[in-house]
């Protein structure tokens, strides 16, 4: 197994995902890089955006928000605040879950409601243009 590289995505929920991968790439702030077998340790910040973990002739697709990796010589370690496969989502449930924040953004009686609506729509925002 030296040509699989051990990678983890953890949440504060949960152990989203643990496998064996032959490559992942992680959204960092500074541009998207790729993880392989053997890669040079390397701790990124990571920016909102999709984590595509190959395996075999699998692609899984995973929306991740706020977090960093970590590559050491024992594999790739992802941190989020928030993780979604992708290939659970239905984008009808998102649409409607965006125009009720944008509701929410409009009815915010305060900066602190404000800031909370934006940011949740700014988030099934990036989601959504993802699928």
């Amino acid at each position: 197994m030296a040509d699989k590289v051990a990678f983890e995505l953890v949440s504060p929920e949960q152990l989203v995902m643990s496998i064996q991968a032959d490559m992942v790439v992680v959204p960092g702030t500074e541009g998207d890089f790729g993880v392989l077998a053997g890669h040079a340790p390397l701790v990124s910040t990571i920016r909102p955006g999709v984590v595509n973990v190959y395996d075999e002739k699998n692609i899984t697709r995973i929306f991740v928000r706020g977090g960093f990796a970590e590559v050491t010589q024992a594999g790739l370690t992802i941190l989020v605040e928030e993780a979604t496969d992708l290939a659970t989502v239905d984008r009808a449930s998102i649409e409607g879950r965006i125009r009720n924040a944008q509701e929410d953004v409009t009815d915010a009686k305060d900066e602190i409601s404000s800031k909370r609506a934006k940011s949740t729509l700014e988030h099934l925002q990036m989601l959504r243009d993802a699928l």
